[in-house]
């Protein structure tokens, strides 16, 4: 159990009234915030500064929250990462828990069960919402090859989630970032975030090389 000492937080978000919103509510729970940010560059350096129990992050800030959860999980492993979004995009969730986070809360939570929400997390509970749970488990259950872009199976197609064979089929076939992510109602962004994670996880430097190895060329 964690002990009832002060805990340390980063929090990070480019509205100043939410990040206000969450400050006092995590000081009436017997939070400390040791510094706030409005971007992912900040957020990380002052995450590295202070090393806090909690980095509470922004998944939309300038910068991509995503970027920001990764680094701080690979730098900083004793610092639990908790996701703060509006969005209600599948495929950000699940980059997100990729990215070393242990919990993924809406905005539009009741503030007050943000202190017991965070306290779950460094006792070792994810802090996922009930209604997100089922896609999580949906997602590990589905088959872990996919349907390839052309010709049989590949087990490079192993590694991408869903979503990621998804944006690759519609990039394999011509269309632009714009076009697939107004297909999928998701940001350009988080197609070439996506786009990023399939190259590192391919350990490929370009798109084609990408195809190449999905086709099994």
């Amino acid at each position: 159990m964690v002990n009832d000492h002060i805990t340390g937080v980063v929090l990070a978000d480019d509205h100043p009234p939410t990040r206000q919103r969450i400050r006092e509510s995590l000081e009436s729970g017997g939070f400390e915030i040791l510094g706030e940010a409005s971007n992912a560059d900040r957020a990380v350096e002052m995450t590295m500064h202070h090393h806090p129990d909690v980095a509470l992050l922004d998944i939309q800030m300038p910068g991509n929250g995503i970027r920001a959860a990764r680094d701080i999980s690979a730098a900083l492993p004793g610092t639990a990462v908790v996701m703060l979004t509006a969005s209600t995009d599948d495929a950000d969730l699940f980059d997100a828990l990729r990215a070393g986070a242990s919990g993924y809360l809406q905005k539009d939570m009741d503030t007050d069960r943000l202190p017991h929400a965070l306290r779950g997390v460094l006792n070792g509970e994810a802090a996922i919402p009930r209604t997100l749970v089922a896609k999580i488990l949906n997602e590990f259950r589905a088959p872990a090859i996919r349907k390839p872009l052309r010709g049989k199976p590949k087990s490079a197609a192993s590694l991408l989630t869903s979503r990621e064979w998804e944006i690759m089929d519609l990039l394999g076939q011509g269309h632009t970032t714009e076009v697939v992510a107004r297909r999928l109602f998701v940001a350009p962004t988080t197609v070439r975030v996506h786009v990023s994670s399939v190259l590192r996880n391919l350990r490929v430097k370009d798109r084609q090389s990408a195809y190449n190895l999905l086709r099994g060329d």
